[in-house]
């Protein structure tokens, strides 16, 4: 791992601050890879058969299960079933502020390092591909929209849409949701400039507006939880 990089996720790390918060838990995994010296993530595309979100870009990551010890454990153990990453091939560096998905888990996104000589294999009942983006794509996008969506919350907001042309593959791949905040976040991060599109960070003070949209979304799920009673 670049030592610039580990420095800086490091010091974005919220350890288990937001692990005690009354949410149903998942997790995902952020494989950072390095490939002819630029920073990538590995990216996967569920299953055309899964039942939520199929053929949608996603990072390995399930929820959580009564024996992982914490969140690092659970993502570990879904890349493994996903794709065939031994937990053992995974130097974890942190965990980023969490998002909340459609179905209100709080989703806890781990960056990890692996080898560049990693070989996915995998699962075809739940992953379809497994491709690499240059992270710095998310910085600098060819091919960027935003997609107008309503959130956990009700609220009518934007999100983030990508459109990635794999070389390798022939194919695009459409990165949006979730993945494309958590992927955005974890970009800012390690580069620390300016993107060429407006984000929701005040960018001299990433970690700590994080973690404002972060409480705002939370208090709003509960806000509409009251509403609906």
């Amino acid at each position: 791992a670049p030592p610039l990089s580990r420095l800086r996720l490091r010091e974005f790390d919220v350890g288990d601050r937001f692990s005690r918060l009354p949410l149903p838990r998942a997790s995902v995994l952020l494989p950072l890879v390095v490939r002819e010296g630029r920073l990538h993530l590995l990216l996967t595309v569920r299953s055309m058969q899964l039942r939520r979100s199929p053929g949608q870009v996603c990072f390995p990551g399930g929820k959580r299960e009564a024996t992982d010890k914490d969140e690092i454990d659970t993502a570990l153990r879904e890349a493994k079933e996903e794709v065939g990453l031994q937990p053992e091939k995974v130097e974890v560096i942190c965990r980023l502020v969490p998002g909340i998905d459609k179905m209100n888990h709080l989703v806890t996104p781990v960056v990890g390092f692996i080898e560049d000589t990693f070989q996915a294999t995998p699962n075809p009942d739940e992953v379809s591909d497994v491709f690499v983006v240059p992270l710095e794509y998310f910085v600098k996008p060819l091919n960027y929209k935003t997609v107008p969506y309503k959130s956990s919350s009700g609220s009518l907001t934007w999100m983030h849409c990508f459109t990635y042309d794999d070389q390798e593959h022939k194919m695009s791949f459409r990165i949006w949701g979730l993945t494309a905040h958590f992927a955005v976040f974890l970009a800012l991060v390690i580069f620390g400039e300016r993107p060429t599109y407006e984000v929701d960070y005040d960018l001299d003070n990433l970690l700590s507006s994080a973690e404002d949209n972060f409480w705002n979304l939370y208090a709003s799920l509960h806000e509409r939880k009251k509403s609906n009673l």
